[in-house]
């Protein structure tokens, strides 16, 4: 099976070193040193039981790949419009595109129930350039909690073993294209679930990021190091009250243990992958992560007052330092 990867750096180069292991033909989107890296020696990925090195083909042009039988984009969302144009070259008239980035994804309302389908999200899909040069026909939407990190070029370190992925239809259906990805995802090792209800996954993990993110972003320091306070641990669970009622509201469920969940917070070592960026001085994902669910609260007249404040301080920290525009 031939499967790109378009922008290979933590969780994509992650995915895609487990999918070349597993024997899928795979190719990787990079550029700059990442791209030399991995031309030199491979994708490196370094996991709790010991170290994978996997050979891909790269390219900085999706033009030297070819068409593919799948494709995953794992971009920033803020990323994609402008590469939408440099992805197409890797689609034959069927092929499907997995999307796997945090947030309100922009294809959200693309094949709902509820007469939404053709509503449009143009601040995540910035001149339609989405829809044009892909098409949200092509969408297979993916949520994965994975705790991956960039060590350096072509080298990416993931903690805690290979996380759920759920994968799903927009509008519901089980097609064979959801049913051959959730097994290529299987076979390299994933443990994938496909489902009716993608928007719910989307919600669920939303909950986990926003419990975390807008404070990330504000105090850049590993998930334990938050949840130590109880302060944060309150907030923590105002949060996550808040978006399950958005959800609600919208339509969807978020389904967590929170107890559990607290509980993996209050050990885990991971830097938010928001504030990670942050951190970094790179550009963050206000607009899928922070502003849209918030967005969608105010639609359907739910209260997020925890949110409001954590959100407006991350957002003025972000245009402070030049991360949002």
């Amino acid at each position: 099976m031939r499967i790109a990867v378009f922008g290979a750096g933590a969780t994509g180069g992650h995915f895609a070193a487990l999918l070349a292991r597993s024997g899928a033909q795979v190719s990787v989107v990079v550029r700059g040193a990442t791209l030399d890296a991995v031309r030199r020696a491979g994708l490196t990925l370094r996991t709790d039981d010991g170290e994978i090195t996997a050979e891909v083909q790269a390219s900085d042009d999706a033009r030297d790949l070819g068409t593919q039988d799948l494709v995953l984009v794992t971009l920033k969302s803020h990323a994609l419009a402008a590469a939408a144009e440099a992805i197409a070259p890797l689609l034959d008239a069927t092929t499907p595109v997995l999307f796997l980035q945090n947030g309100i994804p922009w294809w959200y309302h693309h094949g709902q129930a509820g007469g939404h389908s053709d509503r449009r999200l143009p601040e995540l899909d910035p001149g339609h350039a989405l829809r044009h040069h892909i098409g949200a026909q092509r969408v297979i939407g993916g949520v994965t909690s994975s705790a991956c990190t960039v060590l350096a070029p072509g080298v990416i370190e993931v903690k805690g073993g290979n996380r759920a992925v759920t994968l799903g239809e927009p509008d519901g259906q089980d097609t064979p294209r959801l049913r051959q990805a959730t097994e290529a995802l299987r076979q390299a090792g994933f443990p994938v679930e496909s489902t009716a209800t993608i928007r719910d996954a989307i919600w669920t993990k939303l909950a986990l990021n926003l419990g975390s993110g807008p404070m990330g972003v504000l105090v850049p320091v590993p998930i334990r190091d938050l949840f130590a306070e109880q302060v944060l641990v309150d907030a923590r669970f105002r949060i996550l009250a808040e978006v399950a009622a958005t959800a609600i509201a919208a339509g969807s469920r978020v389904d967590i243990d929170f107890a559990a969940q607290l509980a993996f917070a209050k050990r885990s070592p991971h830097v938010p992958s928001i504030a990670q960026d942050a951190a970094a001085g790179r550009r963050i994902e206000l607009e899928s992560m922070f502003l849209a669910p918030l967005l969608m609260a105010r639609e359907h007249g739910v209260s997020t007052p925890t949110l409001d404040l954590l959100v407006t301080l991350a957002t003025v920290k972000a245009r402070a330092e030049g991360l949002y525009p």
